[in-house]
């Protein structure tokens, strides 16, 4: 019965540990804020306050339930993010929004604290004295404009914070802003789509010129069977050798035995009497009618005379 005990609690101790590992929150960072008199944004209340937005940089879930977000180096743990809220999970590569109203009792995601130009924000880990991550804001941030990161390279996860602010994005991945894809470039400079015609033509032009050539190469028509080459016959002289005569003449023999050759002398014989030749010069012919072979009474069996 102990074995059994220590066995489940060994499997639920790596459940949890696998759990704990799966999230982790030094994956999140401060990935965009908003001071608060820039705001465009209307929170549950109708107020525009500012905003810090999280960003999770993993593959997995993470729960950021007791996590805290504070103004203050030195107060760590000023304003803790709830514990009993079943929201407080991020996605994979999502974000969360914070308020910051100055009143933390508004709501979940509302801190205690209003986000004004030349501060630092700070994200706590659960622990509430190791410092995750950190954004500035800048002092001479113009207005309109929020601090932020941006993603460089997206897949690799590679964030630079944006020089001279960034035209606020909430609830949005900041990837890549300021850089033009090949999509825009190409638009810009064909806007009529002349060249992305041009070269798609060509394309497939040269796609079909390559597969004729490979197919004229393996051998196959065009309708798909592959061409034989056909022998040519070997030319000869045209005449019969004694050799190839007396090779027929032995096969016959050894096939047909001895009446063979009894026809054929038959209709040879008949042949030059002219008594069977008809008015084709090339066709031989036996009538049956001429020869006494297939006379009735030559079946009889004649009885000796008495």
């Amino acid at each position: 019965m102990r074995k059994a005990i220590l066995t489940y609690a060994l499997i639920l101790a790596s459940i949890l540990s696998f759990s704990a590992a799966g999230q982790n929150v030094s994956d999140l960072i401060i990935s965009e804020i908003m001071p608060a008199s820039d705001s465009g944004l209307v929170d549950d209340y109708g107020r525009r306050n500012g905003w810090i937005e999280i960003y999770n940089k993993s593959q997995g879930t993470v729960n950021f339930a007791g996590c805290y977000l504070t103004d203050d180096r030195s107060d760590l743990k000023k304003c803790q993010i709830s514990k009993t809220d079943s929201r407080t999970k991020v996605g994979p590569r999502q974000v969360a929004l914070f308020y910051a109203s100055g009143n933390s009792a508004d709501g979940t995601f509302y801190i205690d604290f209003e986000i004004i130009k030349g501060m630092t924000v700070y994200l706590v880990s659960n622990d509430g004295r190791t410092v995750i991550d950190s954004l500035t804001v800048p002092s001479d941030l113009p207005c309109g404009k929020s601090a932020a990161r941006v993603a460089h390279d997206i897949r690799q996860q590679q964030w630079d914070v944006a020089e001279g602010g960034l035209v606020p994005s909430p609830m949005v991945v900041n990837g890549q802003k300021g850089k033009t894809s090949g999509s825009e470039k190409l638009a810009h400079d064909d806007p009529h789509g002349i060249v992305l015609t041009v070269v798609s033509i060509s394309v497939v032009f040269i796609a079909l010129l390559v597969l004729w050539w490979l197919f004229a190469l393996l051998g196959f028509s065009v309708g798909g069977v592959r061409k034989e080459k056909k022998a040519s016959p070997k030319k000869g002289s045209g005449k019969m050798t004694p050799e190839v005569a007396a090779a027929i003449a032995l096969a016959l023999e050894r096939e047909l035995g001895g009446e063979v050759y009894a026809a054929i002398a038959l209709a040879m014989h008949q042949y030059l009497n002219d008594s069977v030749h008809d008015n084709e010069s090339f066709i031989i012919t036996i009538r049956h009618n001429q020869s006494a072979w297939n006379h009735k009474e030559q079946g009889f069996r004649k009885s000796p005379r008495h």
